[in-house]
């Protein structure tokens, strides 16, 4: 790096010091980085960030933290200084968190049994507007999106009736009731009840709740 850059300007949201201190021991000798600020939780990151948002580049952030979740974190953030990217550093790899984190514009995504090697990648990836999600990561990204896309072209084909007998069982209307509501018979709810399920890859009535309110069929 020349004398004319400015370091990378870093704030470190986690929990547990010894991560920060880890972190911060590890770019204690690389020029390109500067740890500006801490936070043992997410209102404080949060709070340093309004109190200055122009003095940090990066925020690093845990995703389980007291007070305010760094998804939260990062959603916020987001929304108010995009121009602040975010690398999340967890211990979680489920489809659930990493989902949730991707919605809040996460600009990267690595676990924290990552080595120094990839943590400096992801670094300088997101330092030069890119992104950066680690080896374990993607494949969690790939299937949910392949799923969500595979339950998307369900909804579409869908029929119209389909489409009423599924959004009175999310108002939680039994056969009976829904078969009154459309002047149809219970046998025939039934049927379009079985339908659902098999098309929907469901297995009981909450999923086919889920699947409804996902897909915007309808609403609680």
């Amino acid at each position: 790096m020349s004398a004319l850059q400015i370091p990378v300007s870093l704030l470190i949201a986690d929990d547990h010091q010894m991560i920060i201190d880890g972190i911060k021991s590890m770019l204690a000798q690389d020029a390109q980085y500067t740890v500006s600020g801490q936070a043992n939780n997410g209102v404080e990151a949060f709070s340093m960030i309004k109190k200055d948002p122009a003095l940090y580049h990066i925020l690093l952030t845990d995703i389980s933290m007291p007070l305010m979740s760094g998804t939260e974190l990062c959603r916020k953030v987001k929304e108010q200084y995009p121009q602040i990217k975010v690398l999340i550093l967890s211990m979680y790899n489920s489809t659930a968190v990493v989902k949730e984190a991707v919605l809040a514009e996460a600009d990267g995504y690595i676990l924290k049994n990552t080595g120094k090697e990839e943590f400096l990648s992801a670094l300088h990836r997101i330092s030069q507007d890119g992104t950066y999600f680690s080896q374990e990561i993607v494949p969690l990204i790939y299937r949910q999106y392949h799923k969500e896309q595979q339950q998307s072209a369900v909804a579409a084909q869908l029929s119209a009736r389909e489409k009423e007998v599924l959004a009175l069982i999310v108002k939680e209307c039994t056969s009976e009731e829904i078969a009154q509501k459309l002047f149809i018979s219970k046998k025939t709810v039934d049927t379009h009840r079985a339908h659902l399920l098999e098309k929907s890859n469901s297995r009981s009535t909450v999923g086919l709740v889920r699947f409804a309110i996902k897909n915007g069929l309808a609403e609680w």
